[in-house]
C-alpha cells in the first residue's frame, strides 16, 4: 500500500472549523469541533486519492 503525507489547515471560524488540504485542489470541509472538522478531511482526502488512482490519475501535490 502506497502511503501519502499532506498538510493539514483547521481554522477556527464563526460557525464551527473549517478545514482543507492545500496540496489537494478541492479537499476542504467543516466541522463543528475540531475533531469533526478533521475526521471530515481525513474522509475527504482519502475519498479523494481514491477517485483519482480509479481514474488512472497520478497524486502529485499542487
Amino acid at each position: 500500500m502506497i502511503s501519502y503525507r499532506f498538510s493539514a489547515v483547521i481554522e477556527k471560524d464563526e460557525d464551527g472549523y473549517f478545514a482543507f488540504c492545500p496540496e489537494l485542489l478541492g479537499c476542504y470541509t467543516s466541522g463543528e469541533t475540531y475533531e469533526e472538522a478533521r475526521a471530515n478531511l481525513l474522509d475527504i482526502v482519502r475519498l479523494h486519492i481514491e477517485d483519482r488512482l480509479a481514474d488512472g490519475e497520478e497524486i502529485k501535490p499542487v
